[in-house]
């Protein structure tokens, strides 16, 4: 596995985690740090997420591989809600993850009392965005703030300048965004009862939407002409050739979004912005090749967000693009590349395929023999997660991938 270059050990590379699957990726390919849930009070309440037993196990396996774990708490409870949180608070106080990430403050508060040796994190959902509010809440015991995700550069800087050193600034890089403040919306809980500030948003925002005059129910009119308007649809954020920027701003923590992504995602998004991250470290341009990386998983249109000011990141056709597809992950291989994989999707002996792996830069190959569990000779891989074997053009570590350009 890659050792990657450590260069500050200030800065940090943050990757989302739903479930087993995406935190072994993103450990595997250079996140310094993970943020996951457990089953309750976590903002992605329909993603895989952690059982009090997983959570154990995902700690000790960040912790033997020196990086750090960040357990999301950071839901809006109800009253009826609070009454269950002290005692998972005084679990996870058992099982000692690096930091709780909050976004209300009785929260905070109950955190401090029940679990007083966990770090806190302040979530960008709380929406902080000037020094005061930072420096409040480094008071009540935060030792990190998620700045909002409205805020340009400048105004980072200043909240820089006027806020303790001690105090980390946090902020997403890569991602979804939300059309909402901070992510504080309730139009998933108006039209479909799914509350979005506890961790149920059903995304209407990403739908497709259209008029419809009064006297004319059931006649659906298109706002443009072709394709249909997606009115409250956003880009996603990019910022992987922005990290300087963001470094001379003031910001330690890179956070990548995406808990509800595939294990696809947080492997070859967190492997950009490892090499990227290193790379602007280092005192070296980002090389173009991980910023296509960023193309190569499924996203809606890229843009910078608020940080740079002029166009509002909005996307008005709902499109979604991808430049390859995962079709296997390496299980094990030896060192002439005899190698056991997991399939993912449909790929054929004789197609050419990418190798991705966390030590290096992605390369093709031609797929040569493939062969079933059972050792016979077969043409394709064409079965949901069977295993079969190749050889690849050099040895691959666990959980290397193989992909097939679109």
């Amino acid at each position: 596995m890659l050792l990657h270059r450590i260069i500050r050990n200030d800065l940090e590379l943050l990757a989302p985690a739903g479930d087993w699957e995406r935190l072994e990726m993103a450990l595997c390919y250079g996140a310094d740090a993970v943020y996951l849930a457990g089953k309750e009070f976590g903002l992605r309440a329909a993603a895989g997420n952690f059982d009090n037993e997983q959570l154990k196990k995902a700690v000790e396996l960040a912790h033997g591989m020196g990086k750090r774990v960040y357990v999301t708490c950071n839901t809006l409870p109800r009253e009826d809600e609070l009454n269950r949180l002290p005692d998972y608070l005084a679990l996870l106080r058992e099982i000692k993850p690096d930091a709780l990430i909050i976004a209300d403050l009785g929260v905070l508060a109950l955190a401090k009392r029940f679990a007083p040796e966990i770090p806190v994190h302040v979530s960008t959902q709380l929406g902080v965005v000037n020094s005061a509010t930072a420096n409040v809440l480094f008071a009540m015991g935060a030792d990190t703030v998620v700045l909002a995700r409205e805020l340009p550069l400048d105004e980072i800087r200043r909240i820089r300048a006027n806020t303790p050193s001690e105090l980390r600034l946090e902020a997403f890089v890569h991602g979804a965004m939300c059309v909402s403040f901070s992510g504080r919306c309730l139009l998933s809980n108006y039209m479909t009862g799914r509350d979005g500030n506890r961790g149920e948003c059903a995304q209407p925002c990403r739908w497709k939407y259209s008029l419809m005059e009064e006297k004319r129910p059931g006649q659906f009119f298109e706002i443009e002409e072709d394709g249909g308007t997606y009115i409250l649809n956003s880009n996603d954020l990019r910022m992987i050739d922005h990290l300087q920027d963001l470094m001379e701003a003031g910001v330690t923590s890179f956070k990548i979004e995406g808990r509800m992504k595939s294990a696809y995602y947080a492997a070859v998004v967190t492997n950009a912005y490892r090499h990227a991250l290193d790379a602007v470290a280092a005192g070296d341009a980002v090389p173009e090749i991980w910023v296509r990386e960023t193309e190569m998983v499924s996203h809606r249109p890229y843009c910078t967000g608020f940080y740079l000011g002029g166009e509002p990141g909005q996307c008005y056709d709902g499109t979604y693009d991808s430049g390859a597809d995962i079709v296997a992950v390496v299980e094990n291989c030896d060192e002439d590349g005899n190698a056991l994989l997991t399939q993912r999707n449909k790929f054929a002996s004789g197609e050419t395929l990418e190798l991705l792996t966390p030590d290096g830069e992605p390369s093709f190959f031609t797929v040569g023999a493939l062969f079933d569990a059972e050792g016979e000779e077969i043409s394709d891989a064409r079965h949901p997660m069977m295993e079969l074997r190749t050889r690849l053009p050099k040895q691959a570590p666990r959980l290397s991938i193989l992909r097939k350009r679109r």
